[in-house]
């Protein structure tokens, strides 16, 4: 299966025993209800990857990711694991199905896709959907803990000196530049030091499905990245710099994850911010 699946590939697979579909739509808060619209419709057989759930809850950053044990769990329990073909798919202008790839690929699934232009796109070709809550029986999921892509604040500090791995930031210009205030209270504005700019918009057609290897090539060289070089990827929270991680995948690139993100660097008064 390939990382990137398309809706025409997706309505012939359904209802294959190994096939596993999820709908990994989130939302800030205060932009709508992932759950309640997952039960209103979602796409025949899939569950609902709640991803505030699936999160370090004991930590004061937003979203974290959690133990190995508390995913494995959360996993098994929505019928995911061992020999799974997983794919998911949201309707988020985040593009969170990235996120669920980035924690789905940290924790061993080997098999993980993402529909390209989502529930969207699944929708404005009429295909059928469903309602209620789909309950799938427990599986095992054996877990695999490797953190090697995600980095820490500690990390992001050395890498200021060391300069090892190109920094590259997902938010929006205005975001980034310091023009527009951060969502999150008591956070600073502006970006880390030395980083790239590549809001999430540019990697995506106006239907919602990627753009072609050589555009997001393009869009990530137009913001002076060599995406042959070393990349961490970090956003407001971790989760659209997995959209960033995932385009990076589909260039044939492991990209590394700053998994604080904004929200850490931002709130720490010892770390240095950059605007403009």
């Amino acid at each position: 299966m390939d990382s990137l699946v398309s809706t025409e590939w997706l309505a012939g697979e359904l209802g294959a025993s190994d096939l596993r579909v999820v709908d990994a739509t989130w939302f800030m808060a205060g932009q709508g209800d992932a759950a309640a619209d997952y039960e209103k419709a979602h796409i025949p057989g899939a569950v609902f990857l709640d991803l505030e759930d699936v999160r370090d809850t004991s930590s004061d950053l937003p979203m974290m990711l959690p133990a190995a044990e508390k995913f494995a769990s959360r996993m098994q329990s929505l019928g995911l694991g061992d020999g799974s073909r997983i794919v998911l798919y949201d309707n988020s202008p985040y593009k969170t199905a990235a996120r669920g790839w980035f924690m789905l690929k940290t924790f061993g699934a080997h098999d993980v896709a993402i529909l390209d232009g989502g529930l969207a796109k699944w929708l404005a070709e009429g295909r059928p959907t469903e309602s209620g809550r789909e309950t799938l029986r427990h599986r095992h999921f054996t877990v695999w803990d490797d953190r090697s892509a995600v980095r820490s604040l500690s990390d992001m500090k050395a890498n200021l000196d060391s300069k090892a791995e190109q920094v590259v930031d997902a938010r929006s210009a205005s975001r980034f530049s310091g023009e527009e205030p951060e969502p999150r209270a008591g956070t600073a504005s502006g970006h880390i030091p030395g980083s790239a700019n590549v809001p999430i918009a540019r990697l995506f057609n106006a239907d919602g499905t990627y753009k072609s290897k050589d555009e997001l090539r393009a869009a990530f060289e137009a913001a002076g990245v060599d995406v042959e070089k070393p990349i961490v990827t970090t956003c407001g929270s971790g989760v659209t710099a997995s959209v960033l991680a995932f385009a990076l995948h589909l260039l044939g690139q492991k990209a590394a994850l700053y998994d604080g993100s904004w929200s850490e660097w931002g709130t720490d008064k010892d770390t240095p911010k950059a605007t403009g």
